[in-house]
């Protein structure tokens, strides 16, 4: 008779090839808003305009703003559903723990992060091919430099990855306590609307300001990476003071 000894890193790596291949769905689901985001855009995202006797000319502004929005909630949402019981006990078909299972999410969640930005980026193409196609010579492309479409992306990526990482934090906070449930929404709507009725900004709308509005692309990542490794570390901790499934 042999023991065999079953390294975290087997572990890990088995379970994250296991999500990959079951949770389809979030990648449809994806598809899905994307496509719909896209429609949105097609209605341009600003307008200018002149005029002068019987001349009027218009000019139409086009992005992937809203498809990025839409992709970042279904970071947020994907993130926060991944956490809850239905999704935990798919686990339990291996031998693991929690240490195992937060590492493959969060491995899981990056994954998507990626495929996500990158897909929301390329629409910005499709956006174009679909644009020329219906106004031929009244449409007007402005390309960008290798550079501009990096950094681009990065801060795309790093956007998605943010909400993926505070949805599996609230999702654990509510997994921790169902009275979460009640308490960040109202925190988030207290957010929101706490400066309306002032002049002056919210302090928490300033905080959000200072925060994501960083001139320094350096700076910018460094506030994000730190941000995503935080709300990570502290879902796994609350995820380590759960209850032992019975």
């Amino acid at each position: 008779m042999s023991l065999v000894k079953i390294s975290l890193l087997d572990v890990v790596k088995k379970q994250f090839t296991f999500k990959l291949k079951s949770y389809t769905q979030v990648y449809i689901s994806l598809v899905t808003l994307q496509l719909l985001a896209i429609i949105f855009s097609f209605n341009g995202v600003g307008m200018m305009g002149a005029g002068s006797g019987t001349l009027e000319v218009k000019v139409n502004y086009y992005s992937a703003n809203i498809v990025i929005i839409f992709t970042i909630l279904w970071a947020l949402i994907s993130s926060i559903l991944i956490t809850t019981k239905a999704y935990r006990n798919d686990d339990f078909a291996f031998v693991t723990n929690r240490l195992s299972s937060n590492l493959a999410n969060i491995l899981y969640l990056m994954t998507a992060s990626i495929v996500g930005a990158a897909t929301a980026l390329l629409s910005t193409s499709l956006m174009t091919i679909v644009l020329f196609l219906i106004k031929g010579n009244q449409f007007e492309n402005s390309s960008s430099t290798l550079t501009e479409l990096l950094t681009g992306y990065t801060a795309t990526l790093l956007y998605v990855l943010l909400f993926s990482a505070l949805g599996y934090f609230i999702g654990m906070l509510i997994q921790y306590n169902k009275i979460f449930t009640v308490i960040i929404p109202a925190c988030f709507f207290g957010f929101l609307f706490l400066g309306i009725g002032s002049t002056k900004a919210s302090n928490g709308v300033q905080l959000a300001a200072a925060f994501f509005n960083e001139s320094s692309i350096f700076l910018f990542i460094v506030k994000m990476l730190l941000s995503i490794t935080l709300l990570f570390a502290g879902a796994c901790i609350l995820s380590n003071k759960m209850e032992v499934r019975e």
